[in-house]
């Protein structure tokens, strides 16, 4: 069955624009241009947006802020091109909300099968579209906005959290309780698995520890399970009527 899921590519490259959306096109997806960011914002205020291939190089607004911009307001999947390959800009990518990252060049087809391995991820959990629904959680005194991407401390001081931290406490906030892999949770987090020597995800965790002020020698709320994973060891309250 042909997809009919609306893919918006955003790239200052016109040859790339239309052979990535040529390509998207005879595998059964609905496509949008854009070449930068406000172009962006037109179509995604116009029509239903599934998911946005974004390229990190655009002129004036680059991808990370774009990426930024959207997860302020958005909880639309998106995954991030760049034309450069180190590693602090996969991870840059990744902080600023982007769900995966693929370094140019690359095979039409692994981008395919990323997108779709996105979608189906986002799909079966429920969360898709740029109207972010209310949704509010407390914990141990902590207090988390999902319109606005808030945390309030038990204090009521506001906590900055990247995109990665936040998707990262959304992810155990939605499994209270529950032994969750390594990998389970790159997966839920990225839409990709991560290898078996794949370790960013304790660098996360150790982050979201310090932001929640959790001892990392003796952790009260996300603790450590040896060999099986990560556990967020609270009650978790939803604060609004509509949540799940």
């Amino acid at each position: 069955m042909e997809s009919k899921n609306h893919v918006l590519v955003v790239d200052d490259d016109r040859d790339i624009r239309v052979l990535l959306g040529d390509f998207l096109k005879l595998n059964g997806f609905r496509i949008s241009l854009a070449s930068n960011g406000r172009q962006m914002r037109e179509v995604l205020a116009g029509d239903d947006t599934d998911l946005v291939v974004l390229d990190l190089m655009l002129p004036g607004e680059d991808g990370l802020r774009l990426c930024r911009d959207l997860r302020t307001r958005s909880d639309v999947p998106v995954l991030m091109l760049t034309a450069r390959a180190e590693p602090i800009d996969r991870v840059l990518g990744l902080e600023m909300g982007a769900d995966d990252y693929l370094a140019k060049p690359f095979e039409p087809r692994e981008l395919l099968a990323r997108i779709r391995n996105i979608l189906r991820r986002v799909q079966s959990s429920g969360v898709m579209g740029l109207s972010v629904v209310s949704k509010e959680w407390r914990f141990s005194g902590w207090v988390l906005n999902r319109g606005t991407r808030e945390l309030v401390s038990p204090l009521g001081v506001l906590v900055l959290l990247s995109g990665a931290e936040y998707r990262l406490l959304e992810v155990f906030l939605n499994h209270p309780n529950r032994v969750l892999s390594r990998d389970h949770l790159m997966d839920l987090i990225r839409g990709t698995e991560a290898g078996p020597f794949d370790r960013s995800i304790d660098l996360r965790v150790s982050r979201l520890r310090q932001k929640l002020g959790d001892n990392a020698r003796a952790p009260q709320l996300i603790k450590t399970l040896r060999n099986e994973g990560y556990l967020l060891a609270t009650t978790v309250q939803c604060l609004d009527a509509s949540c799940g």
